[in-house]
């Protein structure tokens, strides 16, 4: 039995993941991986391909978190003040949540944040943080302030 070199295309259970290298049997690289799109051939080229598809999402990783650095260094510029509604007593009805901050954010710095990457629960007046997720390695700190 010979055994090939297969580039997986996808996420193969019992072989690996996608664009792994895997020595398989012939039979089994033919009949299934090649026929079902699952693999290809580990040839010099693709070898090659896969090296600088490597080298080029390293790049764009590197920059995302260069951008995402710079957006974290804006967001912690300047306090966010977002009124609340308040009741006789002085406290907050509800509580301001993550789609509010994200809604200030766009409103003063022009950045469409996503509300499932802003942390915060704000049940009460005065300053208070909320953490957005920039970047898995990037976390900036929003100074949040509540008035009535």
């Amino acid at each position: 039995m010979s055994k090939l070199q297969v580039i997986l295309t996808a996420d193969v259970a019992g072989q690996g993941r996608k664009g792994e290298i895997v020595s398989v049997s012939e039979g089994y690289a033919r009949n299934f991986l090649l026929k079902n799109n699952k693999g290809i051939i580990a040839t010099a080229e693709e070898l090659k391909k896969i090296e600088n598809k490597k080298i080029k999402d390293a790049k764009k990783a590197e920059e995302d978190k260069k951008k995402s650095i710079e957006i974290k260094s804006l967001l912690e510029s300047k306090k966010l003040v977002i009124n609340g509604k308040t009741g006789d007593n002085g406290k907050l009805f509800g509580a301001i949540t993550n789609k509010e901050v994200s809604a200030e954010i766009k409103k003063e710095f022009g950045l469409d944040i996503d509300r499932k990457k802003i942390e915060c629960t704000i049940k009460s007046l005065g300053e208070h943080k909320a953490i957005v997720k920039l970047h898995t390695e990037v976390k900036a700190e929003v100074l949040v302030v509540v008035k009535g």
